[in-house]
């Protein structure tokens, strides 16, 4: 029972984007009843579970993570009754089906925050972090807003400002009222009775403010050069990441302790160090978090030590913790066209990424189309609709690229996606990869991704095994992982030049693999790749 209960320890977790995964109402918006039909595509890659996006009420000014309500289905993507017959095949399929929940904020549109800008004295009017203006009638602090501007916005009713560290539709709700965890905590349980089998926690570093509102300090002089708007101007050691944040967690952790086999995953939204140490510190032990994910993996470095000392630093942070780790997902360019300096050519690239994921130790996730070595599409401006694009369009592109629809058909309309006009465009570059194109051909990216799953979840050493890095120059990432009883050598060539190695002993690959070996003499083209079976010792030969 134990081993059932944590099924989600190595697990491969897929991502949909309910909005772009398929339309099968015909109003150009993906839905339940279409992510439903899909399923067997998601099956049939043989991962353990999916991620649904936001997919309730919701004005949509940021696509759905502006909730107005947490207990129901948008219109837009159906009904419950839709929901539930989603998770039924869901679990008839063997997949497992988390959840987003994003309780930090919500929409300004919800019952909650309606009641509570009414006026100072009504139930809920310290639901939400409201303050008075400075005697000037500037806002309390200078903490600033993700999507840009100021974090707070003059409310005219109450003649106070209100906090949000994203949209201004998007109030942060105030968790040093003991109710306001209560109700969340209340919504959170609804979906555990209807059956979901986890979370994933929308930004779940934000929940606590400093209750002092003080001001952040100054990111270091190359961070503020380096930024394209005022946010990461501020190291945000008090709108953020504040160490009461570990209670509501622990309260979290509490309730799916109630229901057997349940898990949370959350998201920190934060960079570098202090992502991994804050990734350690919310799974640490085992009444926090089960996983937890950052941005390191989500970004433009790409090298051996970047790698490594992820996962080095989660291990040092967090011995007993337990990362999720991600190459791409709804909110960063897609991997391929992100990592496209370091490639031989994107398919090479993409055929590496996928081995490179499943080889790490953790929890991994997939984003919709990665299977299929989906590219970032190229948007114009007219065709955003993401809101840090249109603010600051052209140096900030915004996150549309990497949510254009799903491919499904080569030939049909939309890619096979809807029979009316997307909510994004699907482009031919995106077309051209369509799953019905992979599935005949038998060297597609599409089967490479079965293939390296499959491994992954038939070997031991992959899914749950410790890990050890090697020591090798660049462009080589080397690390064994280890079980009792299995030892591998995973071995990548991070460069787009072929690479000679020379095996300590010799040794031969499972699983695919892009590599050739002779002997004690390894050969990794351009973004080339291998397990080999046992502890090896390496050494690169120079050419």
């Amino acid at each position: 029972m134990e081993q059932q209960n944590d099924w989600w320890r190595g697990a491969i977790i897929y991502q949909i984007y309910p909005r772009s995964f398929q339309d099968d109402s015909g109003d150009g918006i993906g839905d339940l009843q279409g992510i439903t039909r899909r399923l067997e595509h998601v099956a049939s890659l043989g991962v353990d579970a999916i991620w649904l996006s936001p997919f309730f009420p919701s004005p949509m000014k940021d696509m759905g993570y502006d909730v107005s309500n947490y207990v129901d289905v948008d219109p837009l993507f159906g009904t419950l009754e839709d929901f539930d017959a989603l998770l039924e095949r869901a679990h008839d399929l063997g997949l497992k089906v988390i959840i987003d929940q994003v309780l930090s904020h919500c929409s300004d549109q919800h019952a909650w925050f309606k009641e509570s800008r009414a006026s100072r004295d009504n139930p809920k009017a310290d639901w939400f972090v409201w303050q008075d203006p400075a005697e000037d009638g500037s806002p309390p602090n200078t903490w600033p807003s993700v999507f840009g501007g100021p974090a707070w916005e003059w409310d005219a009713r109450r003649r106070q400002y209100f906090l949000h560290n994203f949209l201004a539709e998007q109030p942060d709700l105030n968790f040093w009222n003991p109710e306001v965890e209560d109700a969340l905590l209340s919504a959170v349980r609804f979906w555990l009775d209807r059956g979901v089998d986890g979370f994933r926690l929308d930004v779940a570093n934000y929940y606590f403010h400093d209750h002092q509102l003080r001001n952040n300090p100054p990111a270091d002089a190359e961070q503020r050069a380096r930024a394209t708007e005022i946010y990461g101007h501020q190291t945000h050691i008090h709108s953020k990441n504040q160490p009461e944040t570990l209670g509501f967690i622990e309260r979290l952790r509490s309730l799916t302790n109630e229901y057997p086999g349940r898990m949370m995953v959350g998201e920190i939204g934060e960079s570098g160090d202090t992502a991994l140490d804050l990734m350690g510190e919310y799974t640490a032990g085992d009444g926090r978090l089960h996983m937890a994910y950052s941005f390191e993996m989500l970004g433009h470095k790409f090298s051996p030590g970047q790698f490594r000392h992820n996962i080095e630093r989660f291990q040092t942070a967090a011995p007993d913790g337990w990362p999720c780790w991600s190459f791409s997902n709804h909110d960063c360019m897609r991997h391929v066209s992100r990592w496209a300096d370091h490639a031989a050519d994107d398919k090479a690239l993409a055929r590496q990424c996928v081995a490179l994921l499943m080889a790490l130790e953790g929890s991994v996730g997939l984003y919709q189309g990665e299977e299929l070595g989906q590219l970032e599409t190229e948007m114009e401006y007219h065709e955003l609709t993401d809101p840090p694009g249109l603010r600051f369009w052209p140096e900030v592109k915004g996150r549309d690229g990497c949510r254009t629809p799903m491919v499904w058909e080569v030939d049909a309309a939309h890619g096979g996606f809807s029979k009316a006009k997307p909510w994004l465009p699907v482009k031919s570059a995106q077309q051209s990869r369509a799953v019905d194109g992979q599935e005949v051909a038998n060297d597609s990216l599409l089967h490479t991704y079965r293939a390296q799953i499959a491994t992954r979840q038939a070997t031991p050493a992959l899914r749950v095994g410790a890990t050890e890095f090697m020591d090798l120059p660049d462009p080589v990432l080397a690390f064994t992982r280890s079980t009792d009883t299995q030892t591998l050598t995973c071995v990548f060539n991070l460069g787009p030049e072929p690479i000679a190695l020379t095996l300590g002993n010799a040794a031969a690959p499972i699983g695919p693999h892009a590599a050739k070996v002779d002997g004690t003499s390894l050969t990794l083209p351009g973004n080339g790749y291998a397990y080999l079976d046992g502890a090896v010792s390496l050494t690169l030969r120079r050419q």
